[in-house]
């Protein structure tokens, strides 16, 4: 009996995934953020992102950062930034989003999971607008976070007082898998 209900729940968990598309992270994507007095990028994005745009229900995003990729255009800064009072890479390694409700509002998809960032995961709602063409296609949004709802209280690099407010700006093109 056991078994059949495995097997059942291991069917329905397959046929929900294989109804949205699987797309593969391309490598040209950017990931930009900005605050007063500091701004610039992430790089080391990876993960699987299953997205049908006419299925928004069925989508599942599951992505992750790498903490260390963190760059300013300031070596010292990205010291800081990669310190314990900010994102503790040594110990946080990673940013990572999943997803838990996809809906379409307004021609935006309203992506809704659970981010954590430096151990503490928070329910964040990142809108992202959707462009396909062929085999390719491109996620584009804009979300704002408070950098001490995650624990990060750093308040300086170097002289300059940092804003609370984090504006993270995201363009992630995707090729279609398999």
């Amino acid at each position: 009996m056991k078994s059949l209900l495995l097997a059942s729940t291991l069917f329905v968990i397959s046929s929900l995934i294989s109804n949205a598309q699987q797309w593969q992270i391309a490598d040209n994507y950017e990931i930009n953020f900005e605050t007063s007095q500091a701004e610039g990028t992430f790089g080391g994005l990876s993960g699987t992102i299953n997205f049908d745009p006419d299925k928004p229900a069925d989508a599942a995003f599951d992505v992750a950062v790498d903490v260390s990729t963190i760059s300013t255009g300031n070596k010292t800064k990205d010291g800081h930034a990669r310190g314990k009072s900010w994102f503790n890479a040594e110990l946080f390694p990673r940013i990572k989003f999943v997803s838990t409700d996809v809906a379409l509002k307004d021609g935006v998809y309203q992506v809704k999971g659970n981010l954590d960032m430096k151990g503490i995961k928070k329910e964040v709602t990142i809108p992202l607008t959707f462009s396909e063409n062929g085999q390719n296609g491109e996620f584009r949004g804009s979300f704002t976070l408070n950098r001490k709802d995650f624990g990060i209280v750093g308040n300086f690099f170097g002289n300059m007082a940092v804003g609370k407010e984090i504006r993270v700006d995201l363009k992630i093109p995707v090729k279609k898998a398999g």
